[in-house]
């Protein structure tokens, strides 16, 4: 073979990786929309009128003649969501692992996911429990496409890229978050300009998003490629439990890889509570009206896609566990502005959500490529299940800490300065994780900068 036929095989693999990394990225870009206009806009309050519709004169509804506050509809069937995705994520990590076909299996889940959320346009009325249904599907399906997603960067990225292509990706997910929020925000706002109700708006928001998420997920289904793997001769479903426990015995055999999970769940579940409860601080502390608030995520969607590039960059230069310590910092410093910010200050409010949004794309994309080198070669789903329950399923103590503080004080002031133990006690954890032998211990080639 000439050098002549080897550099022209090069660059064709190398046209081929750039091709799979490009649908890749759109999988994000897919996906992310449901995340922004679902579950931080519009379905929280919407599915709350439609309980409080069906409520009884004390305020209750009785799914399965248990009776439930109307205003904890929202937040049980996320519970509910997380418990059955926590259930389904193994499974469909060890299935992809075990037969190395993880695209039809994220065909399976993004389908699922969408449908559930295009069918969210029939919930009117008192339809409560269709709508509670339809978010744990939703939900649930979103968490296991996340896990063969994931899954598959260590296969289309070198080590030395996997940081600037995980960053992509997020910045991809918040470019069509943004755009498709400008857009329901249009309709929303103006829906009697459009000849339709305000309730019927909020349901078309919520549908198109199920409609962007199945039309783009084609990108990903056209250009990802399965890496084929000989049967083992063992029911992927039958075994999936068993697979689990061996999983986990694995990953006892990587402790520098637990190491940084560890690390990872406590500051992650820090960044998932200050998104999750930002919106009830500027509401309830800080007086600021609703669209002011939406206009705040908007603003975060937008910065984020800024903030995961430029986060990215700075990998390059500085290593990834380096970037995200220093990110870890400043969520800190945002914490500590957020404890004194006056109350009735929108624009106060507005920097405090571009700072946010600078910092979040980037803490969880190079968290996410990070990781992917500490996975064992051939483990990656299974490894990622993993990475994806500490991302979405186990991300319950931040809300816990934030609750009991404002019981025990009554003030939002001190519930949200509660959190800075997550960013300190995370940045300390990850600090004293080596990465660079972590890496060699699963396995996977040291970058020259980590």
């Amino acid at each position: 073979m000439t050098a002549d036929t080897v550099d022209r095989a090069d660059d064709s693999a190398a046209a081929d990786r750039r091709r799979e990394q490009r649908g890749w990225y759109f999988y994000d870009f897919a996906c992310s929309v449901y995340s922004t206009s679902v579950l931080t806009v519009f379905l929280g309050p919407y599915l709350t009128s439609v309980a409080k519709a069906a409520a009884d004169a004390d305020g209750f509804v009785h799914p399965l003649g248990v009776p439930v506050r109307a205003g904890s509809v929202f937040a049980y069937a996320v519970s509910v969501s997380v418990v059955v995705a926590v259930l389904v994520m193994p499974l469909a990590g060890a299935a992809a692992d075990r037969t190395g076909r993880k695209k039809p299996l994220l065909a399976v889940a993004a389908y699922l996911g969408a449908a559930a959320t295009t069918g969210m346009f029939f919930l009117d009325g008192d339809r409560y429990l269709l709508g509670a249904l339809l978010l744990i599907v939703a939900n649930a399906s979103l968490s296991v496409s996340m896990v063969l997603y994931n899954a598959y960067l260590p296969q289309i990225a070198g080590p030395e890229e996997r940081d600037s292509v995980s960053s992509r990706g997020w910045a991809f997910g918040y470019t069509s978050g943004a755009f498709v929020l400008v857009l329901n925000l249009v309709l929303y706002t103006g829906h009697d300009s459009f000849g339709v109700s305000e309730s019927t708006a909020v349901r078309i928001c919520l549908a198109s998003a199920g409609v962007w998420w199945g039309a783009f997920t084609l990108v990903p289904l056209r250009r990802l490629r399965d890496r084929r793997l000989p049967p083992s001769g063992e029911g992927a479903v039958g075994t999936g439990w068993r697979q689990l426990m061996t999983t986990l015995r694995d990953m006892r055999r990587h402790p520098l890889t637990l190491s940084f999970l560890l690390a990872y769940l406590v500051y992650n579940d820090g960044i998932q509570t200050v998104i999750s409860q930002a919106s009830i601080y500027g509401s309830e502390e800080l007086g600021l009206d609703q669209t002011t608030l939406i206009t705040a995520v908007l603003l975060v969607q937008i910065l984020a896609v800024a903030g995961a590039l430029g986060m990215g960059r700075m990998a390059r230069s500085y290593g990834a566990k380096r970037t995200i310590l220093a990110s870890l910092a400043v969520w800190t410093l945002i914490l500590g502005a957020g404890y004194f910010l006056p109350a009735g200050a929108p624009v106060a409010f507005y920097l405090l959500a571009s700072a946010i949004g600078l910092v979040l794309g980037g803490s969880q994309a190079l968290s996410r490529s990070l990781f992917s080198h500490l996975v064992p070669r051939g483990k990656e789903a299974e490894y990622f299940s993993a990475y994806e329950m500490s991302d979405r399923g186990l991300s319950w103590l931040g809300p816990l800490v934030f609750g009991l503080a404002y019981q025990l004080t009554g003030s939002y002031r001190d519930a949200i300065i509660s959190l800075v133990v997550f960013f300190l006690l995370g940045f300390g954890l990850l600090a004293r994780v080596p990465i660079g032998r972590a890496i060699a211990a699963a396995g996977n080639p040291v970058p020259a900068r980590i």
